[in-house]
C-alpha cells in the first residue's frame, strides 16, 4: 500500500513537470506516421513496447500515462497561462491574422493527413483539438513545433477511424489555448478565423477529392466545435447530407437551440443510424458545471456503451476497451471494462462510473475536479471504433439496397 502511494506521488509529480515544461515549448517530438496502421491492438504485447503483466494494468497506471501523453500533446499548458488578466485588453484587430493568409489547401504540406489509407469505403475529415499553448491567439502555420503537437494529437485519435476510412486532416490556424480564458463572446473572432481555414480545407476537399464518396466528420473539443460549424455551412444542402455517414463531435456540446436553427444537425438516436451527430462529454457524478457544459446549459448526448439517449445506465462490462494512446498513435495502455456511464437527465452530460477524479484528474486549470474532458474518447475508445465500422457498414448496405 505504501509503495502504491509512493508511485501515485511520483506520477503526479511527472504531470506537474510536464505542465511546467509545456509553457516554454509545445510538447512532443514525434512526427505523424505517413502511412499504415499506427494503433496496435494491445500495447502490452506489441513489439517495441514493454510487456505489462495483467495485474499491473491498473487504473492508476492508465491515468498517469494518459495525463502525461495528453499534457505533452493536446490541451495542456493553460493551467498556468495568465491570459485571463490581460487577454481582453491586449486583443486588437492587428493580432488577428488577415483572411488573405488562409492556407492553400491544394498544397499537400498544409495537410496533416492527406488521402491517408487506401481501399476504404468512406472518407474521414478529422479536425484537431487545441494543441497551441503559446502566448498567441491563433496558431502560426509556420510553427513546426506546434505542428508536431498537432499531428501527435490527431494520431492519438486516429485508431478509432483509420481501419474504415481514407483520412484527411488539415492544418489550420486553430484558436490557441489562451482564448479559453476569455468570455464566449471574446473568443469568437479567434474561433471564426480558425474556422475560415477549416472551411477552406473542407471546400477544397469536396471539390477535388471527395467525388461523391461517403463522409465521416470527426473532431474532439475545438475540433468538435469546428464540426458543428461545417454542418451549419455545408450540410443544409440535401445532396451533401445524403453523403454523410455520421459526425463524431466529442467533447463539445450539441444543444436544442442548435438543432432548431439548423435541422441538418441531427442527434444520433441509436447505434447505427446515419447522417447523425454522436456527441458526449464526460464528468463525475457530482459535477454541476464546466467550461464545456456550463450550469445553465443542457447538452444532447448519446451513451457510447448502450447507445441510448435517456438515463439508462450502462455497466462497465459493456466497455470493450479504454485505450490510452501516444503521439505515434500506439496504444500505451488498454483497460477493458474500465468504466460504465449514464446520461444525466438534467445536464445531458455523460456521468462516468467506476473511476474517481483522483485517478483521472482534469489536468487543465479551467476545468473543475471531476471533469473527465481529456479522457472523453479514450475512456470509450474500442466502443467508438466498433461504432464507426457499424455506421459505415449500415450506410453502405443502405446504398446497395437503394440501388437494387
Amino acid at each position: 500500500m505504501k509503495g502504491m502511494k509512493k508511485w501515485k506521488n511520483i506520477a503526479v509529480l511527472c504531470v506537474v513537470i510536464c505542465l511546467i515544461l509545456s509553457l516554454t515549448a509545445c510538447g512532443g517530438s514525434k512526427k505523424a506516421p505517413e502511412s499504415g496502421t499506427s494503433v496496435e491492438k494491445d500495447s502490452r504485447t506489441s513489439s517495441g513496447q514493454e510487456s505489462v503483466p495483467a495485474e499491473a494494468a491498473t487504473k492508476d497506471e492508465a491515468a498517469a500515462e494518459n495525463a502525461a501523453a495528453y499534457t505533452s500533446s493536446s490541451e495542456t499548458a493553460a493551467a498556468d497561462v495568465t491570459a485571463s488578466e490581460n487577454a481582453a485588453a491586449d486583443a486588437t484587430a492587428a493580432e488577428i491574422a488577415e483572411p488573405s493568409a488562409v492556407p492553400d489547401y491544394a498544397k499537400e504540406e498544409n495537410w496533416a493527413y492527406f488521402a491517408l489509407g487506401d481501399d476504404k469505403d468512406a472518407d474521414l475529415f478529422l479536425i484537431c483539438p487545441t494543441v497551441d499553448t503559446r502566448d498567441e491567439y491563433n496558431m502560426s502555420m509556420d510553427d513546426e513545433e506546434v505542428k508536431k503537437s498537432f499531428s501527435g494529437a490527431l494520431n492519438m485519435e486516429r485508431g478509432i477511424y483509420e481501419g474504415n476510412t481514407r483520412m484527411f486532416a488539415p492544418y489550420y490556424r486553430q484558436a490557441a489555448m489562451k482564448i479559453y480564458d476569455l468570455s464566449p463572446e471574446e473568443r469568437e473572432s479567434y474561433l471564426e478565423l480558425a474556422y475560415g481555414d477549416v472551411s477552406a480545407a473542407f471546400s477544397w476537399y469536396l471539390e477535388n477529392k471527395n467525388e461523391g464518396r461517403p463522409i465521416v466528420l470527426a473532431g474532439f473539443s475545438q475540433g468538435a466545435d469546428m464540426c458543428y460549424r461545417i454542418l451549419k455551412e455545408y450540410f443544409g444542402d440535401s445532396a451533401l447530407q445524403q453523403q454523410l455517414v455520421a459526425v463524431y463531435a466529442i467533447g463539445w456540446p450539441m444543444t436544442e437551440e442548435m438543432i432548431t436553427e439548423y435541422p441538418q444537425i441531427r442527434p444520433a438516436a441509436s447505434e447505427n443510424d446515419t447522417g447523425v451527430v454522436v456527441s458526449f462529454e464526460c464528468e463525475s457524478e457530482d459535477v454541476t458545471g464546466t467550461l464545456v457544459i456550463p450550469e445553465d446549459m443542457k447538452a444532447i448526448s448519446i451513451n457510447p456503451l448502450n447507445w441510448v439517449t435517456d438515463g439508462t445506465p450502462a455497466d462497465k462490462s459493456l466497455n470493450t476497451g479504454a485505450c490510452f494512446t501516444s503521439y505515434s498513435g500506439k496504444i500505451k495502455q488498454e483497460v477493458p471494462n474500465l468504466c460504465g456511464c449514464c446520461i444525466d437527465s438534467e445536464r445531458g452530460a455523460l456521468k462516468v462510473t467506476d473511476v474517481t477524479p483522483e485517478e483521472y484528474p482534469p489536468v487543465l486549470s479551467f476545468l473543475p475536479e471531476g471533469s473527465y474532458h481529456i479522457y472523453d474518447y479514450q475512456f470509450y475508445f474500442r466502443n467508438l471504433q466498433q461504432n464507426v465500422e457499424l455506421r459505415i457498414r449500415t450506410y453502405m448496405e443502405s446504398l446497395m439496397d437503394n440501388a437494387a
